[in-house]
């Protein structure tokens, strides 16, 4: 037995296995999770994958990237009377220990003829296609990036998710006889929607909603402001060596922003956020590891206007309004100063591209998402959609779980 697995196992042994399970409760997946570290503890890793694949396939993605502080640690008993045990390492070591053991998926159904279009392989694109090609299902997926993972490899920094694992995952648990791959075609450039239903017997949204919002602000049109999402995603950013940039945001779009920009050489890179820290939606360990590599924070701080290699800010209070559960960020009248930038980024939150959101002529909501019923239908019977272009809340496992309970749904309606 190595050191690192005597590690984990006794990461393992601090699990209570409580009965009523808290932690699986508040798992986007609903993983066993108290079974799954059970077999762990016992050094039984191949159970403890039997257990967790009755509910995932991303453990090696989502042991790793998972706001595990704010969904299965969070509510874990010792998690909240003191230090709660890191499911998200175990989970992490289970995954990894079936990639490194050549695992082969057999649980593929022949075709049952029926053809399935899904259009975005982040990870609720991946996990319907998984299950819907398991079971026998024509799944052909189109990407508009050169390789699949979405989100996955186009979102989240190198730093935070390997892509050469990202890869060995896609080979060991997605591809497969019943799946087809279209990579660098995208909807309404080199496909549209009705050419796909003339073709498929349904089809699946699952694009994201990867457009960076705008605070709508004096000068953010000016050439130095980026679009966190966007720098992400498309990686086409400026020189930043030596200059001074500022990231607006508190979630992990803003972090992952600015520890990259950091890396490619940032002289002094400033996080600016309205609310103060223990409300920043980014989680713990990542504000932490920004800490370390020299990123600053300015909490209760808006930006007013944007000027030439200079922004307007203006300190804030939080102040508690009727009827709203979050206390509000209110600019403190006489407080402004300025900062000097080279660069500015704006992370903070995203919507979907409104030009192909318009182009489907399909039900949406008063924000823009896509409209579904309970079964992820959109106003199209033959079109559903799932994750981020739903509205739904923007991580990779309940954007998983849109993923899963879609594909179970089109099973049932055809059998």
């Amino acid at each position: 037995m190595n050191k690192k697995y005597k590690e984990i196992i006794e990461k393992a042994k601090y699990c209570l296995h409580c009965k009523n399970k808290p932690c699986s409760k508040s798992c986007p997946l609903s993983n066993n999770i108290p079974e799954f570290i059970e077999h762990i503890k016992n050094g039984n890793i191949d159970e403890a994958y039997k257990v967790l694949s009755e509910t995932t396939i991303f453990e090696p993605i989502c042991g790793r990237i998972c706001p595990h502080e704010s969904q299965c640690e969070g509510s874990y008993v010792r998690g909240i009377k003191g230090q709660s045990v890191t499911i998200g390492k175990l989970e992490a070591f289970v995954g990894d220990y079936i990639l490194d053991s050549n695992f082969k998926n057999n649980d593929i159904c022949k075709s049952n003829g029926k053809k399935i279009a899904i259009i975005g392989s982040g990870p609720a694109g991946l996990a319907a296609s998984y299950l819907l090609s398991n079971n026998g299902y024509i799944v052909d997926i189109y990407e508009k990036h050169s390789k699949l993972g979405g989100l996955l490899r186009y979102g989240i920094p190198e730093f935070r998710l390997d892509k050469k694992l990202l890869d060995n995952w896609l080979e060991t648990f997605i591809l497969n006889d019943n799946i087809r791959i279209y990579n660098n075609k995208e909807l309404g450039k080199d496909f549209n929607i009705e050419d796909l239903k003339q073709k498929y017997d349904y089809i699946i949204l699952a694009f994201g909603a990867n457009i960076s919002n705008k605070m709508n602000i004096p000068g953010e049109e000016k050439d130095f402001v980026y679009g966190g999402n966007e720098l992400l995603e498309y990686k086409d950013m400026p020189d930043f060596t030596g200059k001074n940039v500022v990231v607006n945001g508190g979630g992990n779009v803003a972090i992952d922003s600015a520890r990259e920009i950091k890396k490619l050489g940032a002289k002094n890179v400033i996080i600016v956020y309205r609310r103060s820290k223990i409300e920043m939606p980014a989680e713990r360990k990542e504000i932490k590891e920004a800490e370390k590599e020299g990123i600053e924070f300015l909490f209760k701080t808006n930006i007013l206007e944007i000027l030439d290699n200079k922004i307007e800010c203006i300190k804030t209070e939080l102040i508690q309004k009727e009827g709203e559960n979050r206390k509000a960020p209110v600019n403190i009248e006489g407080s402004e100063f300025s900062l000097d930038v080279d660069y500015i980024v704006m992370a903070i939150g995203s919507h979907p591209n409104t030009k192909v959101i318009d182009s489907l002529e399909l039900k949406t909501n008063k924000w823009g998402y896509l409209e579904i019923d309970e079964n992820y239908k959109t106003s199209d019977n033959k079109i559903y959609a799932v994750g981020d272009l739903t509205g739904a809340r923007q991580t990779v496992a309940w954007a998983a779980r849109s993923g899963f309970e879609c594909a179970k749904q089109i099973i049932n309606d055809t059998h």
